[in-house]
C-alpha cells in the first residue's frame, strides 16, 4: 500500500483526522499493513501492547472471555476505526482480545515508532488526549443510559450500531447480539421474536436481516411503540 493511501486511511480516525498533510505523512511512514481471516486474533487478552491498529477494511470485535470459556463482546469495529490505542498508551497489556469477524486488513503502528513520533509534536499528543478525553465521556455517558433503558431499546441499538457499520445483514448470533446489550440470551430471543413479528427484523442461520431500518431507530431512541 503506498504511503499516501495509508494517510487517507489514518486521517478517518478521529484521533488523526485534525492532523496536517505533513504529520499523516510522517506517521503513515510508520504504518504496516496486516491482514487477517475471518476469526483470526489480531492480539489476545494480556498480550504485551506492542501496537494499536486501525481498520482499513472489514471489521474487529472485542471480546473478554470468563474463566468458563464464555466470550462476551465488548466492542466493535469497522473500517476507519481504532483500537488497541488505550493499552498502547497506557503501557498496560491489552485488557482484552481482537478478533476479526470477516476478512479484515488493518493499518499497525508500534507503540515505540509512535512514542518517538510524538516526541517533536507534543500538539499532537495533546489532540490526541482531548479526543481519548472526550471517548471516556461519551463511554461513562453511554453506561448511564443503559442503565435507563429498556431491554428492547437496548438491543434496537445494538442493531442499528452494527447496522451503521455493516449493513443490513449482521454476521452475529442472538447471543452475540445478547452479550453486546448485556442482558441474557433468553431475553434477546423473547425481543428478535417480537422484532420479528412486527416487520422489522429476520434471523436465519446466525444472522440477523434488518427489514424496517426507521422503526428499529426509532425503537433504539425510546420513541413509542411502533
Amino acid at each position: 500500500m503506498r504511503e499516501t493511501s495509508k494517510a487517507q486511511i489514518l486521517k478517518r480516525s478521529s484521533i488523526f483526522s485534525g492532523l496536517s498533510d505533513d504529520e499523516l505523512a510522517a506517521l503513515a511512514e510508520l504504518a504496516f499493513e496486516y491482514s487477517f481471516m475471518p476469526d483470526q486474533f489480531v492480539f489476545w487478552d494480556g498480550d504485551a501492547p506492542e501496537r494499536f491498529y486501525v481498520i482499513t477494511e472489514g471489521s474487529v470485535k472485542v471480546v473478554k472471555h470468563s474463566s468458563q470459556g464464555k466470550e462476551f463482546i465488548i466492542a466493535f469495529f469497522g473500517p476507519g476505526e481504532m483500537f488497541g490505542e488505550v493499552a498502547v498508551f497506557e503501557n498496560k497489556s491489552y485488557p482484552a482480545s481482537a478478533q476479526a469477524v470477516a476478512r479484515t486488513r488493518v493499518l499497525g503502528i508500534r507503540r515505540e515508532d509512535f512514542l518517538a513520533f510524538l516526541t517533536d509534536r507534543p500538539q499532537v499528543a495533546l489532540r490526541i488526549i482531548n479526543v481519548l478525553g472526550g471517548r471516556l465521556r461519551d463511554a461513562q455517558g453511554r453506561l448511564r443510559d443503559l442503565a435507563g433503558e429498556r431491554i428492547e431499546q437496548r438491543i434496537a441499538a445494538v442493531l442499528v450500531m452494527l447496522s451503521s457499520k455493516l449493513g443490513d445483514t449482521l454476521p452475529f448470533t442472538r447471543q452475540e447480539i445478547a452479550d453486546m446489550a448485556g442482558t441474557t440470551t433468553e431475553t434477546t430471543i423473547r425481543v428478535m421474536s417480537q422484532l420479528r413479528s412486527r416487520g422489522i427484523t429476520r434471523s436465519v442461520r446466525g444472522k440477523v436481516t434488518i427489514l424496517d431500518a426507521e422503526k428499529l431507530r426509532l425503537l433504539s431512541e425510546g420513541r413509542p411503540r411502533v
